[in-house]
Protein backbone atom coordinates (compact mmCIF):
# COMPACT_ATOMS: atom_id res chain seq x y z
CA UNK A 1 0.00 0.00 0.00
CA UNK A 2 2.85 2.46 1.04
CA UNK A 3 4.63 1.81 -2.28
CA UNK A 4 1.24 2.13 -4.10
CA UNK A 5 0.46 5.35 -2.54
CA UNK A 6 4.35 6.81 -3.55
CA UNK A 7 3.82 5.90 -6.73
CA UNK A 8 0.48 7.66 -6.94
CA UNK A 9 1.79 10.89 -5.99
CA UNK A 10 4.63 10.75 -8.10
CA UNK A 11 2.34 10.55 -10.73
CA UNK A 12 0.05 13.47 -9.25
CA UNK A 13 3.08 15.51 -8.91
CA UNK A 14 3.68 15.14 -12.39
CA UNK A 15 0.79 15.99 -13.33
CA UNK A 16 -0.17 18.97 -11.37
CA UNK A 17 -0.42 22.62 -13.38
CA UNK A 18 1.49 25.52 -11.34
CA UNK A 19 -0.50 27.98 -13.72
CA UNK A 20 -3.69 29.13 -11.37
CA UNK A 21 -5.16 30.79 -14.68
CA UNK A 22 -4.85 27.03 -16.35
CA UNK A 23 -5.96 25.50 -13.74
CA UNK A 24 -9.24 27.62 -13.55
CA UNK A 25 -9.59 27.04 -17.28
CA UNK A 26 -9.53 23.34 -16.75
CA UNK A 27 -12.24 23.45 -14.04
CA UNK A 28 -14.70 25.95 -15.76
CA UNK A 29 -14.42 23.59 -18.97
CA UNK A 30 -15.55 20.55 -16.86
CA UNK A 31 -18.13 22.25 -14.79
CA UNK A 32 -19.75 23.69 -18.38
CA UNK A 33 -19.59 20.29 -19.42
CA UNK A 34 -21.24 19.04 -16.64
CA UNK A 35 -24.01 21.63 -17.81
CA UNK A 36 -24.05 20.53 -20.93
CA UNK A 37 -23.96 16.77 -20.98
CA UNK A 38 -26.87 16.81 -17.91
CA UNK A 39 -29.42 19.42 -19.62
CA UNK A 40 -28.83 18.54 -23.05
CA UNK A 41 -29.05 15.17 -22.26
CA UNK A 42 -32.71 15.76 -20.61
CA UNK A 43 -33.55 17.68 -23.99
CA UNK A 44 -32.25 14.27 -25.81
CA UNK A 45 -34.23 11.59 -23.37
CA UNK A 46 -37.51 13.84 -23.72
CA UNK A 47 -37.48 14.60 -27.13
CA UNK A 48 -36.49 11.02 -28.68
CA UNK A 49 -38.93 9.28 -26.70
CA UNK A 50 -41.85 11.98 -27.79
CA UNK A 51 -42.43 12.58 -24.05
CA UNK A 52 -42.61 9.71 -22.32
CA UNK A 53 -39.23 9.60 -20.37
CA UNK A 54 -39.66 13.57 -19.28
CA UNK A 55 -41.20 16.69 -20.19
CA UNK A 56 -41.06 20.53 -19.98
CA UNK A 57 -40.65 20.56 -16.17
CA UNK A 58 -37.87 17.60 -16.00
CA UNK A 59 -36.02 19.66 -18.57
CA UNK A 60 -35.86 22.79 -16.72
CA UNK A 61 -35.06 20.78 -13.10
CA UNK A 62 -32.43 18.83 -15.28
CA UNK A 63 -30.97 21.81 -16.30
CA UNK A 64 -30.96 23.79 -12.50
CA UNK A 65 -29.51 20.76 -10.90
CA UNK A 66 -26.60 20.12 -14.22
CA UNK A 67 -25.73 24.38 -13.05
CA UNK A 68 -25.92 23.35 -9.57
CA UNK A 69 -23.37 20.34 -9.69
CA UNK A 70 -21.11 22.34 -12.35
CA UNK A 71 -20.81 25.36 -9.77
CA UNK A 72 -19.84 22.58 -6.90
CA UNK A 73 -17.36 20.82 -9.44
CA UNK A 74 -15.28 24.34 -10.50
CA UNK A 75 -16.52 27.00 -8.01
CA UNK A 76 -13.76 26.54 -5.71
CA UNK A 77 -11.33 26.69 -8.11
CA UNK A 78 -12.73 29.12 -10.67
CA UNK A 79 -15.85 30.51 -9.33
CA UNK A 80 -17.83 28.34 -10.98
CA UNK A 81 -19.12 30.63 -14.00
CA UNK A 82 -19.69 28.23 -16.74
CA UNK A 83 -20.86 31.05 -18.80
CA UNK A 84 -19.41 33.63 -20.78
CA UNK A 85 -22.00 36.26 -19.73
CA UNK A 86 -21.17 35.78 -15.94
CA UNK A 87 -17.90 35.83 -16.83
CA UNK A 88 -18.40 39.47 -18.75
CA UNK A 89 -19.93 40.68 -15.72
CA UNK A 90 -17.53 40.13 -13.16
CA UNK A 91 -14.73 41.73 -15.03
CA UNK A 92 -17.33 44.58 -15.88
CA UNK A 93 -17.15 45.14 -11.94
CA UNK A 94 -13.46 44.16 -11.56
CA UNK A 95 -14.03 41.40 -9.68
CA UNK A 96 -11.87 40.17 -12.05
CA UNK A 97 -9.40 41.10 -14.36
CA UNK A 98 -10.04 41.01 -18.36
CA UNK A 99 -7.22 38.53 -19.24
CA UNK A 100 -9.72 35.87 -17.67
CA UNK A 101 -12.98 36.68 -20.46
CA UNK A 102 -11.21 35.38 -23.22
CA UNK A 103 -9.90 32.28 -21.14
CA UNK A 104 -12.89 31.58 -19.49
CA UNK A 105 -15.02 31.73 -22.48
CA UNK A 106 -12.91 29.34 -24.60
CA UNK A 107 -12.26 26.88 -22.34
CA UNK A 108 -16.61 27.13 -21.53
CA UNK A 109 -17.32 26.74 -25.06
CA UNK A 110 -14.98 23.66 -25.41
CA UNK A 111 -16.77 22.42 -22.05
CA UNK A 112 -19.67 23.01 -24.08
CA UNK A 113 -18.71 21.44 -27.01
CA UNK A 114 -17.50 17.91 -25.42
CA UNK A 115 -20.66 18.03 -23.35
CA UNK A 116 -22.27 17.60 -26.72
CA UNK A 117 -20.26 15.23 -28.30
CA UNK A 118 -20.63 12.81 -25.10
CA UNK A 119 -25.00 13.41 -25.37
CA UNK A 120 -24.55 12.35 -28.87
CA UNK A 121 -22.56 9.02 -28.65
CA UNK A 122 -24.70 8.55 -25.96
CA UNK A 123 -28.13 8.90 -27.81
CA UNK A 124 -26.08 8.45 -31.36
CA UNK A 125 -28.27 5.52 -32.48
CA UNK A 126 -31.94 6.98 -31.07
CA UNK A 127 -31.26 9.59 -33.27
CA UNK A 128 -30.44 7.91 -36.36
CA UNK A 129 -33.77 5.77 -35.50
CA UNK A 130 -35.45 9.38 -35.13
CA UNK A 131 -34.62 11.30 -38.58
CA UNK A 132 -34.28 7.77 -40.38
CA UNK A 133 -32.07 8.90 -43.40
CA UNK A 134 -31.34 12.61 -42.53
CA UNK A 135 -30.22 14.49 -39.70
CA UNK A 136 -32.98 17.13 -39.16
CA UNK A 137 -32.50 20.68 -37.50
CA UNK A 138 -34.87 23.35 -36.28
CA UNK A 139 -36.70 23.82 -33.26
CA UNK A 140 -38.14 20.17 -34.27
CA UNK A 141 -35.23 18.88 -35.27
CA UNK A 142 -33.08 16.87 -32.91
CA UNK A 143 -30.31 19.79 -33.58
CA UNK A 144 -32.57 21.30 -31.21
CA UNK A 145 -31.35 18.65 -28.61
CA UNK A 146 -28.10 20.45 -28.35
CA UNK A 147 -28.68 24.01 -29.53
CA UNK A 148 -31.62 26.72 -29.06
CA UNK A 149 -33.72 27.71 -32.17
CA UNK A 150 -36.69 30.30 -32.17
CA UNK A 151 -39.92 28.74 -32.02
CA UNK A 152 -42.23 29.66 -35.37
CA UNK A 153 -43.70 32.58 -33.55
CA UNK A 154 -40.58 34.24 -32.74
CA UNK A 155 -38.69 37.08 -34.71
CA UNK A 156 -35.41 38.16 -34.38
CA UNK A 157 -36.09 41.37 -32.66
CA UNK A 158 -38.10 39.21 -30.06
CA UNK A 159 -36.13 36.56 -29.81
CA UNK A 160 -33.25 39.36 -28.95
CA UNK A 161 -35.30 40.59 -26.36
CA UNK A 162 -35.86 36.96 -25.07
CA UNK A 163 -32.32 36.28 -24.61
CA UNK A 164 -31.33 39.95 -23.31
CA UNK A 165 -34.07 39.93 -20.71
CA UNK A 166 -33.04 36.36 -19.54
CA UNK A 167 -30.03 36.93 -18.97
CA UNK A 168 -30.27 40.40 -17.09
CA UNK A 169 -32.63 38.58 -14.83
CA UNK A 170 -29.75 36.39 -13.95
CA UNK A 171 -26.64 38.22 -13.60
CA UNK A 172 -29.12 40.53 -11.30
CA UNK A 173 -30.01 37.15 -9.01
CA UNK A 174 -26.12 36.23 -9.15
CA UNK A 175 -25.34 39.45 -8.00
CA UNK A 176 -27.76 39.43 -5.02
CA UNK A 177 -26.50 35.67 -4.09
CA UNK A 178 -22.63 36.89 -3.95
CA UNK A 179 -23.32 40.35 -2.55
CA UNK A 180 -21.71 40.05 1.25
CA UNK A 181 -23.87 43.46 2.27
CA UNK A 182 -27.15 42.25 0.90
CA UNK A 183 -28.64 38.92 2.34
CA UNK A 184 -25.85 36.68 1.24
CA UNK A 185 -26.80 33.00 0.94
CA UNK A 186 -25.10 31.15 3.56
CA UNK A 187 -21.83 29.65 2.59
CA UNK A 188 -21.79 26.23 0.82
CA UNK A 189 -25.70 26.79 -0.77
CA UNK A 190 -24.20 29.19 -3.36
CA UNK A 191 -24.28 26.31 -5.94
CA UNK A 192 -28.00 25.47 -4.77
CA UNK A 193 -29.13 28.49 -5.17
CA UNK A 194 -27.92 29.63 -8.20
CA UNK A 195 -29.45 26.28 -10.07
CA UNK A 196 -32.74 27.27 -8.47
CA UNK A 197 -32.46 30.62 -9.87
CA UNK A 198 -31.90 28.85 -13.86
CA UNK A 199 -35.14 26.53 -12.77
CA UNK A 200 -36.89 29.67 -12.10
CA UNK A 201 -35.76 31.05 -15.71
CA UNK A 202 -36.30 27.85 -17.64
CA UNK A 203 -40.19 27.88 -16.00
CA UNK A 204 -40.57 31.19 -17.02
CA UNK A 205 -38.76 31.95 -19.91
CA UNK A 206 -38.35 28.88 -21.53
CA UNK A 207 -41.24 28.74 -24.21
CA UNK A 208 -39.78 31.23 -27.15
CA UNK A 209 -35.92 29.88 -27.85
CA UNK A 210 -34.79 27.53 -24.85
CA UNK A 211 -33.72 30.25 -22.40
CA UNK A 212 -29.56 30.03 -23.43
CA UNK A 213 -29.14 32.89 -21.55
CA UNK A 214 -25.42 31.27 -21.89
CA UNK A 215 -23.04 31.79 -25.46
CA UNK A 216 -20.61 28.98 -24.49
CA UNK A 217 -23.91 26.61 -23.81
CA UNK A 218 -25.52 27.37 -27.31
CA UNK A 219 -22.53 28.04 -29.37
CA UNK A 220 -20.16 25.07 -28.35
CA UNK A 221 -23.28 22.12 -29.13
CA UNK A 222 -23.70 23.82 -32.14
CA UNK A 223 -20.07 24.45 -33.44
CA UNK A 224 -20.41 20.52 -32.60
CA UNK A 225 -23.96 19.77 -34.90
CA UNK A 226 -22.55 21.35 -37.73
CA UNK A 227 -19.19 18.78 -37.83
CA UNK A 228 -21.14 15.72 -36.40
CA UNK A 229 -22.91 16.00 -39.57
CA UNK A 230 -26.13 18.33 -39.39
CA UNK A 231 -23.62 20.83 -41.32
CA UNK A 232 -24.03 24.52 -41.87
CA UNK A 233 -28.01 24.71 -41.49
CA UNK A 234 -27.48 24.90 -37.82
CA UNK A 235 -26.14 28.75 -38.52
CA UNK A 236 -28.64 29.54 -41.03
CA UNK A 237 -31.84 28.03 -39.76
CA UNK A 238 -34.49 30.56 -38.18
CA UNK A 239 -33.17 33.57 -40.00
CA UNK A 240 -30.02 33.23 -38.79
CA UNK A 241 -30.47 32.85 -35.28
CA UNK A 242 -27.12 31.37 -34.34
CA UNK A 243 -25.68 35.20 -33.25
CA UNK A 244 -28.47 35.74 -30.98
CA UNK A 245 -27.55 33.60 -28.13
CA UNK A 246 -24.11 34.86 -28.62
CA UNK A 247 -24.39 39.15 -28.54
CA UNK A 248 -27.68 39.25 -26.60
CA UNK A 249 -26.30 37.48 -23.24
CA UNK A 250 -23.25 40.08 -22.89
CA UNK A 251 -25.70 42.98 -23.54
CA UNK A 252 -28.20 41.55 -21.15
CA UNK A 253 -24.98 41.04 -18.61
CA UNK A 254 -24.38 45.02 -18.64
CA UNK A 255 -27.76 45.70 -18.09
CA UNK A 256 -28.13 43.33 -15.48
CA UNK A 257 -24.69 44.80 -13.84
CA UNK A 258 -26.16 48.21 -13.89
CA UNK A 259 -29.88 47.31 -12.81
CA UNK A 260 -28.72 45.69 -9.66
CA UNK A 261 -25.65 48.11 -9.01
CA UNK A 262 -28.47 51.21 -9.71
CA UNK A 263 -31.24 49.78 -7.32
CA UNK A 264 -29.01 47.82 -5.04
CA UNK A 265 -24.88 47.34 -5.12
CA UNK A 266 -24.71 51.13 -5.15
CA UNK A 267 -26.45 52.10 -1.91
CA UNK A 268 -24.83 49.23 -0.12
CA UNK A 269 -23.75 50.31 3.63
CA UNK A 270 -21.10 47.52 4.58
CA UNK A 271 -20.87 46.21 8.46
CA UNK A 272 -19.12 47.22 10.95
CA UNK A 273 -15.94 45.84 12.02
CA UNK A 274 -16.35 42.56 14.56
CA UNK A 275 -14.92 44.85 17.02
CA UNK A 276 -16.90 48.01 16.59
CA UNK A 277 -19.95 45.55 16.91
CA UNK A 278 -18.50 44.07 19.87
CA UNK A 279 -17.96 48.33 21.55
CA UNK A 280 -21.80 48.86 20.71
CA UNK A 281 -22.69 45.53 22.22
CA UNK A 282 -20.68 46.65 25.42
CA UNK A 283 -21.76 50.39 25.69
CA UNK A 284 -25.76 48.97 25.01
CA UNK A 285 -25.15 46.80 28.31
CA UNK A 286 -23.65 49.00 30.53
CA UNK A 287 -26.24 51.66 29.58
CA UNK A 288 -28.88 49.14 30.66
CA UNK A 289 -27.28 48.35 34.04
CA UNK A 290 -27.01 51.89 34.76
CA UNK A 291 -30.69 52.93 34.08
Amino acid sequence: MGRQKDILSTIEERLRIRNKLVRQALAECLGTLILVLFGCGSVAQTFLSRGSHGGFLTVNLAFGFAVTLGILIAGQVSGGHLNPAVTFAMCFLAREPWIKLPIYALAQTLGAFLGAGIVFGLYHDAIWDFDKTELTVGVNGTAGIFATYPSPHLNLVNGFFDQFIGTAALIVCVLAIVDPYNNPVPTGLEAFTVGFVVLVIGTSMGFNSGYAVNPARDFGPRLFTAIAGWGTKVFWTGHQWWWVPIVAPFLGAIAGVTVYQLMIGCHDEPSPPACEQETVKLSNVKHKERV
